[in-house]
């Protein structure tokens, strides 16, 4: 005799009461480790500044060398390598999200880029995650005191990328080859959801802050902290603010640090936010004047004190990435046009910049039209005629 429709709902009552349990447990956890995180307050690196004016000087530009039948690139990052090397990494496919999709890495030695090579594709971290992945996407790249490249790819099993996970690896061998460390630990919605951009920033004992960013329905940035192991240390958010992402990060001091972001609001402003006590908590400041129509910035500190940020501008008949502009700032508030690094008509792109300084030298990288990756170089002078 087969059970009534009543008999099976009484049934099935104590499984979901079960799965309900369950996810509320999970739920109640992961909010109560979000809100004792706190990124560590550990002081960070600062030159010794060097007072007069920043003038730069183009020393070469070009296009770095690209996999073959990859007609899509975008999202580059660069590290530093001992003898004034680059590494740089970045995504390459059909398009976006395709399966196709892998990170590849070059190295810029002896002035020039060398052949690329994959690091990463939805195969190999799927078989060393132990899950399938769908999609792979931001790379950003430390290398640690020991000499290490830490690696951190966003993937997605399902969904989008509001479904994202951080892939963390490491290479003891300059990027020839990487192992799989850990799906960092940092969302409070079961681990999903978070995804990395920006340079990550060198602390003095050796470690590094490493900006993230929470992307489901709204949106807020966040600063994970590596100690020189390369283990987390902490994770703190960045303001309040729920419509700011990929946050650029920059100490002045031991205890000041600043951070731009990118504005996902109406407001259409370079976002900005300030840390008296050395990261370990944040309070929003106004906008800056410089437009921003939802796209990725890169700054950092110059050894006079001044800030430079990379970002993209807007000019009548022009797109929200198809100008891309160095300003310079005294205070962080106000800036003023250095160059215009690359620019064009509505539909042009030159987007997701990134900046390393090597000595004297300024390389920067970005995305050049969705079909390669661009890098200049250019001569730092300060207070002397070039």
């Amino acid at each position: 005799m087969e059970p009534t429709p009543q008999a099976r709902g009484t049934a099935r009552r104590p499984i979901a009461i079960a799965c309900a349990a369950i996810v509320l447990a999970i739920a109640c956890a992961e909010t109560v480790r979000w809100n004792q995180a706190r990124a560590a307050a550990a002081p960070s690196t600062a030159p010794a500044l060097m007072p007069g004016r920043v003038a730069l000087s183009e020393l070469s530009r070009s296009l770095i060398p690209m996999p073959r039948d990859t007609p899509s690139a975008h999202a580059s990052a660069m590290a530093t390598l001992p003898g004034d090397r680059l590494i740089t990494f970045w995504w390459a496919g059909s398009r976006e999200s395709g399966p196709d999709v892998k990170v590849y890495a070059s190295q810029w030695q002896n002035g020039k880029w060398g052949q690329p090579w994959m690091v990463a594709s939805r195969e190999t971290l799927g078989e060393a995650l132990g899950f399938g992945v769908r999609r792979i996407g931001n790379p950003v790249a430390w290398t640690g005191p020991d000499g290490r490249i830490h690696l951190y790819v966003v993937a997605t099993g399902l969904g989008g990328w509001a479904a994202s996970r951080v892939a963390h690896l490491v290479s003891s061998d300059e990027g020839a080859s990487f192992a799989m460390k850990r799906v960092l630990p940092m969302s409070p919605l079961f681990n999903t959801s978070v995804l990395v951009r920006t340079n990550a920033v060198g602390l003095v004992d050796g470690g590094w802050w490493l900006p993230v960013y929470f992307e489901i329905g709204i949106k807020y940035p966040m600063m994970m902290a590596f100690g020189p192991d390369g283990e987390p240390t902490g994770l703190g958010r960045i303001g309040e603010r729920t419509t700011t992402l990929q946050p650029a990060i920059v100490p002045v001091s031991p205890t000041e640090v600043r951070a731009w972001m990118r504005d996902a609001s109406d407001e259409r402003r370079v976002q900005h936010a300030l840390s008296r006590d050395g990261g370990a908590s944040w309070e929003d400041l106004p906008p800056l004047a410089l437009n921003n129509e939802n796209t990725s910035m890169a700054a950092l500190r110059l050894s006079n004190g001044e800030f430079l940020m990379l970002h993209n501008h807007i000019v009548d008949g022009g797109g929200s990435r198809s100008l891309l502009r160095l300003s310079l700032s005294r205070d962080g508030h106000s800036w003023r046009t250095v160059a215009d690094v690359a620019g064009g008509g509505k539909g042009d792109e030159f987007s997701y910049p990134t900046m390393q300084q090597v000595g004297q030298e300024l390389h920067l990288t970005y995305t050049f039209q969705r079909q390669a990756i661009a890098h200049h170089r250019y001569r730092i002078s300060i207070g002397e005629s070039i």
